[in-house]
């Protein structure tokens, strides 16, 4: 199964960026992204150290709350 997470983008070098989510930091690649390039305070699905997608904050808290729900029902999903 492929998981990509929401992550708010907090400081950009280029292609580079750094992003948060939830406490956590990450430094990610917006390779591919640069026909869209986002912007800092911009919310990206990553995955495998890749934004794949720019998207909604509304968004990104709907998919936090579904992930947070799965982990509560299911402990075994963290």
């Amino acid at each position: 199964m492929c998981l990509a997470v929401p992550m708010q983008i907090t400081h950009l070098d280029g292609y580079d960026a750094r992003c948060s989510a939830k406490g956590v930091e990450r430094q990610v690649s917006l390779f591919i992204l640069q026909h869209e390039m986002p912007s800092v305070g911009d919310w990206v699905l990553i995955h495998v150290g890749y934004a794949i997608q720019v998207i909604t904050a509304e968004n990104a808290r709907e998919t936090w709350d579904l992930l947070d729900q799965l982990v509560t029902e299911d402990p075994s999903f963290a």
